[in-house]
């Protein structure tokens, strides 16, 4: 490692400044993907209701949504070498975007794998976002202020997964859900009408 002596000359870095708007765009993406990863747990009690499950099939939500990362992390990689950081967010809003829209007919029919299926697509999205965004961050700028990036985007992150319970609560949970013995009683017509109306 050199060191500065007095007469050595000083090499001054090039300030490197970094791209407000972008950095703007991607911490919005780190909050929507938090927000989206705690609603989970909203859906979890409320999908257990809507179709009689037990905890462990009632599990599978966040199995499904999870296991979307083990599978879809090095593909997701293999996509940014090939396209880039920008394009591969791109990709994984529309992935996301996709995932929701399956939520439509899933909800219609009402299907519990279909639900499941659109999970695994939506948190498909959601990877390929994560995996892009992050090192996207990282070179939005000077690379000594990379961290400092990163946590900020981390923090609206964690916001995301904060805000989300209390609003998810309020309007997936807000009607009153009826008690899974009274759901039990209900005849068959009655009881698809109540899942098509939650």
């Amino acid at each position: 490692m050199a060191i500065a002596t007095p007469q050595s000359p000083i090499v001054k870095a090039a300030r490197v400044s970094t791209d407000k708007s972008a950095m703007a765009m991607a911490t919005t993406l780190f909050f929507m993907w938090g927000f989206l990863t705690a609603l989970n747990d909203i859906l979890v009690p409320h999908l257990k209701n809507i179709f009689d499950l037990t905890y462990a099939e009632v599990m599978l939500v966040q199995f499904s949504f999870f296991s979307a990362y083990f599978f879809f992390s090095i593909p997701s990689g293999k996509l940014i070498e090939w396209i880039g950081y920008k394009r591969s967010m791109v990709a994984g809003l529309f992935t996301m975007g996709f995932g929701a829209l399956l939520f439509i007919p899933a909800a219609s029919v009402p299907s519990f794998p279909l639900f499941l299926a659109a999970l695994i697509v939506l948190a498909a999205g959601i990877t390929v976002l994560q995996v892009s965004a992050n090192p996207y961050v990282s070179v939005l700028g000077a690379p000594e202020t990379a961290s400092s990036r990163l946590n900020l985007a981390q923090a609206f992150n964690s916001l995301g997964t904060t805000i989300a319970p209390y609003l998810g609560g309020l309007f997936i949970l807000s009607a009153t859900a009826r008690r899974v013995d009274e759901l039990r009683q209900l005849p068959a017509d009655a009881l698809q009408a109540y899942r098509l109306h939650e």
